[in-house]
């Protein structure tokens, strides 16, 4: 535990780190909040809190082909805080379009929020890159995992608590206020060049309609020519079924089939033990990490997970769901911290802007798929029990393809990083 808190030494990946929680949390009370307000003001349309959530996801696929670019040319520091800025704005603006009570304002509202919000983690992710060592990477996604596990812990209480004490106006507030602090953090930074613009400066009016095409393009063909990179961001497409169906599915089940009459309570109970098994699943797998081989991990985490997500769809009270929840909390951080330990370490640092903007949208096309059958066939079509089973078997069954194909391209990938450093420099005459 002493390494890994031996990164916070370094003030700006502290700073980088504190305004992504804040950043993260900006988004996530004032949406539980809202998600709350809409199933107590439309009880008998799921339909509108689904839609919230498709809102979150769904803009990634307008600006990806941007996000990419603008955090790989432009000032990757400049780009995370002006984010926040203008997020700390729309989110003003969202009050204004909840007291109208027109829902197709408030759900445009939404969405250019979140448009906004999805430059803030390729522009994030590529300033730890630069800011931390090749082997504190597997540190920050112990950290970071850590930190997800918190905001199981919290975030549904705070979105509910919020909700109760100031209304969904206030719990917004709070919106805003967050990612101010995000932004001044950011700007608090001193980043040097190489880590803010390891492409070089470039202008706005830089940013054509050409120029974007040709790093959009550039990006693509470095991941295709990168088996092992690909095989990574094609199993991103399946987990972003998953994570479509668990955004929605733990509410859903306990308003709908286990506890309808106190299902709030109980979503908070629930969020309490994720996130406590979560946090605890981030300490052991940040040990078993350092054991063993990343694919490994990344092939039980997922595996493992996968059996206990089946088993929860097929339990008939809400005791044994918690339980099963808890295991599946434990269980994921293993799957998470080894591929986020990974990407860092295989991914040219020039290029790690680009090669997000497309881990994001390859999750949300399947992501915001996944909720759109879900608003449409639930409950009508199917039951809330056969979306554990779908989503349990996807991710057991990525585990076991990744259990296969990975050790192969992870070895011919370590002999080609190894014969490239063995070849001497090109001498100019």
């Amino acid at each position: 535990m002493k390494d890994t808190f031996a990164v916070f030494k370094k003030m700006n990946f502290t700073k980088v780190f504190l305004a992504a929680i804040t950043s993260r949390l900006g988004t996530i009370v004032g949406m539980t909040a809202f998600t709350f307000y809409l199933l107590d003001r439309f009880s008998s349309q799921p339909f509108y809190a689904t839609f919230t959530e498709m809102m979150y996801s769904a803009p990634t696929l307008l600006v990806f082909f941007l996000t990419g670019v603008v955090a790989d040319r432009m000032d990757r520091q400049k780009v995370a805080y002006y984010s926040d800025f203008i997020c700390a704005g729309l989110s003003i603006v969202l009050i204004g379009a909840i007291m109208t009570e027109f829902m197709p304002f408030v759900f445009l509202v939404l969405f250019l929020r979140s448009a906004v919000a999805k430059f803030f983690a390729p522009a994030e992710m590529s300033l730890v890159q630069g800011i931390l060592d090749e082997e504190e990477y597997s540190t920050a996604a112990g950290l970071n995992q850590m930190v997800a596990g918190v905001f199981n812990l919290f975030a549904t209480a705070l979105g509910l608590g919020a909700y109760w004490a100031l209304g969904v106006h206030g719990a917004i507030i709070g919106d805003a206020v967050t990612f101010l602090i995000s932004a001044i953090l950011i700007m608090s930074c001193t980043i040097h060049e190489e880590a803010r613009l390891p492409n070089g400066s470039h202008r706005i009016k830089d940013l054509n309609f050409s120029f974007i095409f040709k790093e959009f393009k550039d990006g693509l063909l470095y991941i295709l020519n990168h088996k092992l990179l690909m095989a990574l961001i094609a199993g991103f497409f399946i987990l972003g079924i998953v994570n479509g169906g668990l955004s929605v599915m733990p509410l859903y089940v306990l308003k709908y089939k286990l506890t309808p009459d106190d299902y709030e309570q109980w979503a908070v109970v629930l969020g309490i033990i994720f996130g406590v098994f979560m946090i605890t699943g981030s300490i052991l797998a940040s040990i078993v990490a350092k054991k063993l081989k990343l694919y490994t991990c990344l092939s039980l985490g997922l595996g493992i997970a996968g059996i206990f997500l089946v088993a929860s769809g097929l339990v008939p009270t809400v005791t044994w769901f918690l339980i099963l929840t808890a295991f599946v909390a434990l269980t994921i951080p293993l799957a998470n911290i080894a591929i986020g330990g990974w990407l860092p370490s295989i991914v040219d640092r020039k290029m790690m802007g680009r090669v997000e903007s497309w881990i994001t949208p390859v999750m949300m096309i399947s992501h915001t798929a996944t909720l759109g059958i879900i608003s449409i066939g639930f409950p009508k079509y199917f039951s809330i029990s056969s979306l554990f089973y779908f989503c349990g078997a996807v991710l057991a069954l990525v585990g076991i393809l990744y259990y296969l194909i990975l050790p192969k391209l992870s070895n011919d990938f370590d002999e080609r990083k190894s014969v490239e450093k063995e070849q001497p420099a090109p001498v100019s005459l």
